[in-house]
């Protein structure tokens, strides 16, 4: 999963990008109006995290200028405004969620979670394919009833390919869930190193990934 966090203040940008940087996920970290709307201007991502207070305006500017340009990302304001009015106003503009601060990471989570259940069932709820069993909330994976261990990129692609399954995904799209700008030094061999090691922890499992050259991955089941 990718996200973008517009956040200006640095302690809580940090221990965000932290905690979902741990599960695998990637995130582009952003502090102004500005630079939101560049970035949404050349990425998509898979969830939004907007402070409404920036430098140079606020959150909801950024949320105004995803939603007209089409976008149904799912979008969750983070403010220090406890007032309905902010909030009420935040939501009839296009938000989905909102979290007032200080808040906990793992509500933070939780809402995260919420808002992709409401988009995909399977995306937030515990998936079950072939005979793994995936479990966002709780960080694990079982294949026919015993824990396997992932490295958080593992993870993240497995999250990518259950999202998609038996959907050919292509490579460039399994890049941009995967890493975020700060990555910029990696390119898209890196998908192929991490396909091909979650296949090693998968090949005792019924689930397979299969390599469509020029087309991309697919995870397929043999149920």
């Amino acid at each position: 999963m990718r996200l973008l966090l517009v956040e200006d203040t640095e302690d809580v940008a940090d221990a965000i990008v932290a905690s979902f940087e741990r599960r695998g996920d990637a995130v582009d970290l952003v502090t102004s109006v500005d630079e939101a709307k560049s970035a949404i201007a050349v990425q998509e991502y898979d969830v939004m995290l907007l402070d409404i207070g920036l430098p140079d305006g606020l959150g909801t500017e950024v949320l105004r200028s995803a939603r007209d340009r089409g976008s149904r990302t799912p979008i969750l304001m983070l403010t220090a405004r406890s007032e309905i009015e902010d909030r009420v106003a935040a939501l009839d503009k296009g938000a989905d969620d909102y979290l007032v601060k200080p808040f906990d990471l793992r509500e933070l989570h939780a809402r995260v979670r919420a808002m992709l259940r409401r988009q995909d069932d399977d995306r937030s709820g515990i998936i079950e394919f072939g005979d793994v069993v995936f479990d966002p909330a709780g960080l694990t994976v079982e294949v026919s009833g015993k824990p396997i261990s992932l490295a958080r990129r593992e993870f993240n692609l497995l999250e990518i390919l259950l999202a998609n399954r038996e959907r050919v995904v292509p490579k460039e799209k399994i890049y941009d869930c995967m890493f975020s700008f700060n990555d910029g030094d990696v390119n898209l061999n890196a998908v192929e190193l991490y396909v091909g090691r979650l296949r090693k922890k998968l090949c005792e499992s019924r689930v397979a990934i299969k390599t469509l050259r020029g087309l991309g991955y697919q995870l397929v089941s043999d149920d």
